[in-house]
Formats: C-alpha cells, structure tokens, sequence
C-alpha cells in the first residue's frame, strides 16, 4: 500500500515530468508562395512536386480557354543570327575584278585610294559609277571593318542577288558546244567546296552547273568568292526537283554519270562519249538513293589509301578531268591518223 500511495504521490507531484505518448500523425508540408512552385519537396526520400501546373482542357481534348500549353521545346530559344547564306559581299582584287569586266550588278564598292587609280581598275570603275554602282574610297583600316579582318586587298564590292538561269536555257546554250558537259551538285552545303567544284568545272570546260533550291547551299558571297572569278563565264540553274531535272537531261539527249564509292565502275574504266551529265554527291552522305536511281551509269574514283573518301570538290576535279582526259587522247589519237594517212598519200605521189 505504501509503494501504491508513494507513486500517486511522486506522479502528483507539481514538479514530476509528465508522460508523452508518439502518436503517429501524418507530417505537415509547408507550400511555399508561387515564387516556388513547381519545385521539387522531398517526403520520406521521394521527390514530389509541390502545387504541380496544370492544364486544364474542355472534354473533347483542346486547352480550355486562358491556359497555356507548356514548351516542350528542348533546344532552347531559336536564334536568329546567322544562316547558311552569308552576305552579299565579295572582296579580294581578282573577284571583283572579274565581277566589273563582266558587268556584273555591284551595289557599292570599297576601294583604297592606291588601287582606284590602277590602271586595271580605273577606268572599270568610272564605267561602273556610270551603271549606278557606289564607289567608296576608304583606308585600309575600313576594308578591314568591312570584311572582318579578311585579305580583302584593298577593295571589296556588294554584289547584287545572282541571277540563275533556267534549266531548259542552260541545255539548250550547252548543246552548242560538241559533246557538252554539265555537272550536277547533289546537296553540296558547304559554299567553299562549291565554289571550288565551279572553279575546276569551268576552267576544264563544263557548259554549265545545277543545284537543287533546297538543303544545298546556294551562290553565296562565299562562293563567288572561292570561284575566283568562274561565275562569271559559267551559268547556274536551280531547280525545284533535282529528280526531275536529270529526267529532263536524259531527254536532252545526255548520259547521267554519278560518282559513288559501292556499287560503281572505276571512273578509268568508263568510256565518255557524248553529252555528259556528271553528279557529284553531299559531303557526308553522298547521293541520295532517288538521285542513284535516276543514273545510267555509278562511277568510282579508285583508293589506296586509308582514307576512306575524297573531299566532294576534289572528287569532282578528279572526274571531270578523266572525262576530258579521254576526249583530248581520243582527238589526238583521231589527228595522229589524219597527219599519217595524209604522209602515205605523199610517198604514194
């Protein structure tokens, strides 16, 4: 009786601490303002996410009125820099040059005061001045702003938007010449190897260019630029469907040969003869399968290195020059038994 009275006395007592009993109660999350929302809250190591945005939508499935529907875009803000076509600016004593004996459409043209009055250049200028055209004489320091710090040479020039020429005229100026070549690019984007195959088509003797309107680069500044002066004397068409035109060449009368590393001949073992078509594929990807399929004949240029391909405008030089390589053999060979036959008729005499 005495522990019983004991404890209801100690359990009495003022100063006695009381019992406290856990009771397991779900815990509180404290939702932070809208400054925070859509965080992520972490609940006995789970990750949740506190106040989650909805959408809300009407029952027949689009977005109910005054909402908004989330960027689902993951390659962030497009920019508007840059593209593919660089400006109209060329730069450089032979290209702009080229572009004044010609008489090609120049906006505005920067020069230093040294090569104004070249002889060269001075009376193409007063010529151009006559056409409209703005002639600036700047320091050096100028043409260095102008061009972003390129070997401009002391003059460079804004040209007007190329103008290209349509396929059936290019035929029909190509069909003028005996034995006509046309090279087709087959998505060439990067301007440098295209200007650099226009400047070996044309100073091996191609009548002429194609390039489809889309995924390809186009005359660019750049272009015109590393063709030093080629565009000048060499027309361009673009077309819509690059299928299409090679159906329409092969109804010109010309023969498609299309440069391929499987599935070809070597280009060596090839005979050209005739109106030639010569296809030069992408730098990554070569020609396509639809292009493959619109040619008479795959060519190959035979490799014994390690490396695997050649550069498009290299591959390009290679096949043209192999072309006239065997047209020039071939009037040779053809002049060689004129002379001969011509020496027999003499002693015969």
């Amino acid at each position: 009786m005495a522990d019983q009275s004991n404890s209801s006395n100690r359990d009495a007592h003022p100063y006695a601490t009381p019992k406290i009993y856990m009771v397991n109660k779900p815990k509180k999350i404290k939702i932070s303002s809208e400054p925070n929302r859509g965080k992520p809250v972490k609940i006995q190591g789970k990750p949740v996410i506190a106040n989650p945005i909805r959408h809300p939508r009407k029952k027949d499935g689009h977005l109910a009125p005054n909402s908004t529907r989330p960027n689902y875009n993951f390659s962030g803000p497009s920019s508007s820099a840059k593209t593919t076509e660089d400006s109209d600016l060329i730069y450089g004593r032979h290209p702009v040059l080229s572009a004044l004996e010609s008489q090609r459409g120049l906006n505005r043209i920067w020069i230093t005061s040294r090569l104004r009055y070249d002889p060269r250049f001075h009376h193409l200028l007063l010529q151009a001045k006559d056409n409209g055209t703005v002639i600036d004489e700047v320091e050096p320091k100028r043409l260095d702003q102008i061009t972003d710090g390129a070997n401009h040479q002391g003059v460079a020039a804004q040209i007007a938007p190329y103008t290209y020429i349509e396929l059936p005229e290019l035929i029909e100026q190509a069909k003028t010449y005996t034995d006509p070549v046309i090279v087709v690019a087959d998505g060439i984007t990067d301007p440098h190897n295209l200007g650099a195959i226009i400047r070996t088509a044309e100073a091996i003797g191609a009548q002429g260019l194609v390039i489809p309107q889309r995924r390809a680069s186009g005359i660019t500044s750049t272009v015109v630029k590393v063709a030093a002066g080629a565009l000048e004397n060499f027309p361009v068409a673009r077309v819509i469907n690059l299928s299409r035109a090679l159906e329409g060449l092969k109804a010109a009368g010309f023969w498609i040969y299309g440069t391929a590393a499987s599935g070809s001949e070597p280009v060596h073992t090839v005979s050209f003869s005739g109106p030639i078509v010569l296809v030069i594929g992408s730098e990554g990807e070569g020609l396509s399968m639809l292009t493959q399929r619109c040619c008479d004949v795959l060519v190959s240029i035979p490799l014994q290195g390690k490396t695997p391909s050649l550069n498009a405008s290299v591959a390009a030089g290679m096949a043209l020059y192999e072309i006239y390589r065997q047209r020039s053999s071939n009037t040779l060979y053809l002049d060689k038994l004129q002379k001969n036959s011509f020496k027999k008729q003499e002693k015969r005499v």
